[in-house]
């Protein structure tokens, strides 16, 4: 307060001076009075701009943003794209016009109506091309069709080959034959001949672990784990690394392939995970979903037993049904991309995403897509995560060297304190519809990346921030520096800060989030 007052007693000394050099000066002058007003006029300006000067240095992010304006404000931000102008984009040939530039200006600025997303996704995601006509995306999407069929019948083969391999370890138990094979064999799809050996019990090898903040989460234990499987925890995902060790099979240097072998115990690892964690599934989505909220108890339970699912009594027939949806998905996703296979964290990123798309084919190719980005975030070496985290403490040191400097006293300056947010894309922290703001406004960015929307074609859009493949991280630096006061002057470990992070859920803004993440692009994006 001190610091601001006294710019303002130098400024009107200096007006006094200037209004007394003035009037001496011309005493006989018909327009004596000109000098007071106009210095007075003089003052006023001046005082504002003190002022303003004083509040911005205060604020933990600046507003000083020049031409560029954020499409984010509260007072430019748009609507969610309605249905009409969604059908006023297209051609007669059902091609998105000018290329979807004026379709991505208007999901970056407001997102998509609800009605609309499950349409509108697919493109975001790139499961169809920006200029592709609705002709060639039938055809994509009865191709597309056909290999998530082919996929889901190798799952179904699997378990076929478990229920076989249980009825023999049955007959061998009863007959007290201790030369029979384990009942856990599971066959790679893959190669029907060849036995590989399971855990007899599918939950006894998932063992609790302790966060800093007292709450539990799930690990795989040492035995369980494959050579991408960097399983994250189920509940509070907590900074601490899990406990996920390399198997002695690994991949070849010719093009990443596994043996059969190492891929059937892979994959027999992800099927259990995978069925623990659609049953932990929240129920957030249900208000946002009425048709499946809706869904009877008998279809639901069908599914259920198709894809083996247990232990799900005491959940309502919605659950059920989108519990045996995840597994569905998340299988055959296992089986696409078995560098990466199933981690934790992954059925958050696919929730939301089932809960909008209804066809299990179009949303597992939508899933696909948004998994093309986020894939790095589940390697088991972490580069991806560590390259992000990165990032984000570089924002965070580029625009306030005061909070960094009080995270390096507290030895936090690598910012794993927001490792969950990282990985999940902010799912824990906002609610189910802001969270599908953020992430549309996100894929909006990606998209204009993917089709070549380059920063001088964004000009065009009164001359705001181009889009940046890292708009996320951008947010998340952003949600720590609007905590900086309480950071600084509250907590001294990182263990309270993460605490403070956990407790973030239901208190976040998004548009809040991306108009001060959009401050940061536009000072510090060429910069990092």
């Amino acid at each position: 307060m001190m610091l601001a007052s006294r710019p303002k007693q130098h400024v009107l000394r200096a007006l006094r001076r200037s209004h007394t050099s003035s009037s001496s000066s011309n005493p006989s002058s018909p327009s004596s009075s000109s000098p007071s007003s106009s210095s007075w006029i003089h003052l006023r300006s001046v005082l504002l701009v003190v002022a303003s000067s004083s509040s911005s240095s205060s604020s933990p992010i600046s507003t000083t943003r020049g031409h560029l304006q954020s499409p984010w404000s509260r007072r430019r931000r748009k609507h969610a794209v309605q249905p009409k102008q969604w059908r006023s984009l297209f051609d007669e040939d059902g091609r998105l016009c000018d290329g979807g530039v004026k379709f991505l200006k208007k999901v970056r600025s407001g997102g998509v109506h609800p009605s609309l997303r499950a349409e509108v996704w697919p493109f975001l995601l790139g499961v169809y091309d920006l200029k592709s006509s609705k002709e060639e995306r039938d055809d994509v999407k009865t191709n597309n069709r056909k290999e998530y069929e082919t996929l889901r019948t190798q799952c179904r083969q699997t378990y076929k080959l478990n229920e076989n391999a249980t009825q023999t370890k049955e007959i061998c138990v009863s007959n007290s034959n201790e030369d029979c094979t384990d009942g856990g064999e599971v066959l790679d799809p893959s190669s029907p001949k060849t036995p590989l050996s399971t855990d007899e019990n599918q939950t006894d090898d998932l063992k609790p672990c302790e966060v800093g903040d007292g709450s539990e989460i799930t690990c795989k234990s040492e035995t369980e784990s494959s050579d991408s499987d960097s399983s994250e925890e189920s509940n509070d995902m907590g900074p601490e690394k899990l406990n996920a060790q390399e198997t002695n099979t690994t991949s070849s240097n010719t093009g990443g392939k596994t043996s059969n072998t190492h891929r059937s115990e892979s994959f027999a690892t992800w099927q259990r995970i995978i069925r623990l964690d659609a049953i932990r599934a929240n129920d957030e989505w249900i208000v946002y979903t009425p048709s499946q909220a809706a869904v009877c108890s008998t279809k639901a339970h069908e599914l259920a037993e198709s894809v083996c699912l247990k232990d799900y009594s005491h959940l309502e027939a919605c659950r059920i049904f989108h519990a045996a949806r995840l597994v569905l998905i998340l299988e055959a996703y296992a089986l696409y991309d078995p560098e990466i296979g199933y981690c934790q964290g992954m059925s958050d990123l696919l929730s939301p995403i089932i809960s909008v798309v209804e066809d299990d084919s179009e949303a597992f190719w939508c899933f696909v897509g948004f998994m093309k980005k986020a894939r790095h975030n589940f390697r088991l070496d972490e580069v991806g995560i560590r390259r992000q985290l990165n990032l984000v403490s570089k924002i965070i040191k580029g625009k306030d060297s005061h909070l960094y400097r009080h995270l390096e006293e507290m030895q936090a300056e690598d910012c794993f304190f927001v490792y969950r947010m990282v990985v999940v894309l902010f799912r824990r922290e906002l609610n189910f519809e802001q969270t599908l703001c953020l992430w549309e406004v996100m894929w909006a960015d990606q998209t204009a990346i993917r089709a070549g929307i380059t920063k001088s074609a964004w000009g065009r859009m009164r001359l705001r921030a181009p889009p940046t493949d890292d708009l996320l991280l951008f947010a998340i630096a952003a949600c720590v520096l609007q905590r900086r006061k309480q950071i600084i002057e509250k907590y001294s470990s990182m263990d309270e800060i993460l605490r403070e992070c956990n407790n973030m859920a239901g208190h976040l803004d998004v548009w809040k989030l991306l108009d001060d993440a959009h401050d940061l692009v536009v000072t510090l994006h060429d910069k990092i």
